[in-house]
């Protein structure tokens, strides 16, 4: 646990990147894409695998140009998506050296890492609601944080001990309730207007966030890895400190979407 805190404490200091906002952001959550593109594929080789890393750092550096070069991305992204497909496809052509799990991890590995992460971009360009960027964060860490906890001191009943053993129906009770109440906090003192719609981003996103985390222990499973690195020590590798985030920011992109502007 003690590795695990200081590790944690250790990355406080990136906040001051999501405060900045813009280009820095954009900036860590491309290095967030490069590295997690890496540790995501080299867990593909050990099931015999070999996904394009090539066509993922295209697909990266693409979308981030489209990001920059335009005034309104969103609208070229279905274009971007449906490229990325058909490099993705037309990699297998090699039906000597390649199997169709290539073609497949690959799109997988862009559309899961590289467009999952890039809406935590999209969220901090959102306007007005552009500080709505915390609760991707909150929602995640919070979770992620009052879970650890709750399941340390009250956790009796396992969650999904296939997936992972150490998780329980505790802790992921008191990561929810962690969430909430922690958005709730900041909509109330941050963004008093739109207080109750935190909450609700909170709830959501913690399920969701839940969801990412369980989603990456999945995927591990099935490579017959631990970690999928051992960049942060006590926790892991890049997917394993932000998995859950991949699954937040876009609760939080399209809540803004589709509830607050729509």
């Amino acid at each position: 646990m003690k590795t695990r805190v200081i590790s944690g404490l250790c990355m406080v200091p990136l906040l001051a990147v999501v405060y900045l906002g813009g280009y820095w952001l954009a900036a860590a959550c491309i290095l967030v894409g490069l590295i997690g593109v890496r540790e995501f594929f080299n867990g593909f080789h050990a099931m015999n695998i070999h996904p394009s890393e090539k066509i993922a750092y295209c697909a990266m550096v693409v979308l981030y140009l489209i990001h920059g070069l335009t005034q309104e991305p969103q609208m070229y992204l279905t274009g971007w998506l449906a490229a990325c497909i058909m490099a993705s496809s037309i990699y297998i052509f090699k039906i000597d050296q390649r199997k169709i799990e290539d073609g497949m991890a690959t799109m997988l590995g862009i559309i899961y890492v590289v467009f999952f992460s890039y809406h935590v971009v999209l969220v901090d360009s959102s306007g007005e609601y552009s500080i709505l960027i915390w609760l991707v964060l909150l929602s995640a860490f919070c979770t992620d944080i009052f879970a650890y906890f709750s399941g340390y001191l009250f956790g009796k009943h396992k969650l999904c001990p296939v997936l992972s053993p150490k998780k329980t129906i505790e802790g992921a009770i008191g990561g929810t309730l962690g969430s909430v109440i922690c958005c709730g906090l900041f909509g109330y003192f941050v963004i008093p207007r739109i207080w109750l719609h935190c909450l609700v981003i909170g709830l959501i996103g913690a399920v969701l966030s839940q969801c990412g985390d369980l989603t990456a222990s999945a995927y591990k499973r099935k490579m017959g890895i631990k970690d999928y690195g051992n960049l942060i020590p006590g926790h892991g590798g890049i997917m394993d400190r932000f998995d859950s985030v991949l699954f937040t920011a876009p609760v939080v992109y399209y809540y803004i979407q589709f509830v607050l502007l729509g």
